[in-house]
């Protein structure tokens, strides 16, 4: 991949690839590249989480939760987790 599309895959990981399980699969990424993308993807599904507990989101538009999935990649890439569990 080149680094603008890395770049775009970090900065939006669910519009780049179809779930966190193909991020670590991915054979033209190099695994800094995809624990970087795995872990903004984190921040991304815990920001998501938040809002649902502030009632701020729509449910008719809301994404399942994919958090326990990224966490799953990340561990799979001896990665660490973005930010400590809740």
């Amino acid at each position: 991949m080149t680094k603008s599309v890395v770049s775009e895959a970090i900065a939006d990981p669910s519009r780049m690839f179809p779930s966190p399980a193909a991020v670590a699969e991915a054979k033209d990424l190099s695994r800094e590249e995809k624990i970087k993308i795995l872990q903004n993807w984190e921040l991304d599904a815990r920001r998501l989480l938040e809002s649902a507990d502030e009632n701020m989101t729509d449910e008719r538009g809301r994404e399942p939760n994919q958090l326990p999935e990224i966490q799953k990649a990340l561990r799979a890439l001896g990665g660490d987790a973005a930010l400590p569990p809740r």
